[in-house]
């Protein structure tokens, strides 16, 4: 009883899809610890010395080169802590010298289940508005700026803390896209928006005639901010009513900040909140992140060759 039940479990088992001969010895290789080689061999009507030599033969020279992509995508994947798609994959590769078409890097990942994080579409906050002046979009009249320090941009965007949410504000280098600097706080204010343009004025030192544009919120036309502009002889540029498109490279970045790593992470404190987001932003977005609008270049390298 127990030979013939083990011989209609062997039948079971051995239905497989393959039907050449490789096939037949893959499926020998996967059950053999259970069934036995020569058990299998038999019922599958293939030679044992053919599957002993099948098994011991070294991988085809593809094979080994198949398996040393597969190895360098996923390093270059892991190290983007799966932010990166197939197409700054390829890139990034193209970077060490490695000869490879972008649609074999893309299919291998593909096959192995590798896929960028997906950036969400996020809702801005509405933000107050009262009777302070109102700026035109200076930018619309305005050369590409032609190296660092000539057009900013600035912006604040809200991120859900728990039951709560909280604020980043960021000051962006539109010739590089470098963020030159951040800050995260509870409230929404024009001190705290002043705050980080302050910092970025003490780390960057523009000279006179820089164009710093942002959006109508009240925090940058608040009295405060505007003294602290002229301070620095600033010409300050807003967007036009409902044309939130015309401060995209700020908005870009939100888009990929929580794409990348909010979407995928939840924080409970602030402090922890700060650190991750400190991390991407000085660790990875400026130094590490290859942007397609910079000819596949980290802000900070763009900044150096240019």
């Amino acid at each position: 009883m127990g030979a013939s039940g083990g011989k209609r479990h062997l039948k079971k088992v051995s239905t497989f899809s393959g039907r050449g001969t490789t096939e037949a010895f893959r499926f020998v290789w996967k059950h053999r610890r259970e069934h036995g080689v020569k058990s299998l061999c038999r019922h599958l009507k293939v030679s044992r010395s053919g599957y002993y030599a099948w098994a011991t033969r070294k991988p085809s020279q593809r094979a080994a080169e198949k398996a040393e992509l597969l190895l360098k995508v996923r390093r270059v994947y892991n190290d983007s802590k799966g932010r990166y798609g197939s197409p700054r994959v390829y890139q990034a590769l193209r970077r060490e010298g490695l000869v490879v078409g972008e649609n074999r890097v893309a299919r291998v990942m593909r096959e192995w289940g590798m896929k960028a994080r997906v950036m969400r579409v996020y809702r801005r906050m509405t933000k107050r508005r009262d009777d302070l002046k109102a700026l035109p979009n200076y930018r619309l009249e305005a050369d590409k700026p032609a190296s660092t320090n000539q057009q900013w941009s600035s912006d604040v965007t809200y991120i859900k803390l728990g039951e709560k949410y909280v604020f980043l504000a960021v000051v962006l280098d539109l010739y590089s896209r470098r963020i030159i600097s951040w800050r995260l706080g509870e409230n929404l204010s024009a001190d705290f928006a002043r705050a980080t343009l302050r910092e970025a004025f003490t780390s960057r030192k523009p000279v006179s005639d820089l164009l710093l544009h942002t959006d109508r919120g009240i925090e940058y036309r608040a009295h405060k901010t505007q003294a602290l502009l002229n301070q620095h002889r600033v010409r300050h540029s807003m967007n036009r009513p409902g044309q939130c498109t015309d401060n995209a490279e700020v908005e870009s970045f939100f888009k990929t900040l929580k794409g990348e790593l909010l979407h995928a992470t939840s924080f409970v404190t602030m402090r922890q909140l700060r650190k991750h987001i400190k991390a991407y932003i000085e660790g990875f977005y400026n130094t590490q992140r290859l942007h397609s609008g910079l000819g596949y270049r980290t802000p900070i390298e763009f900044e150096g060759i240019n």
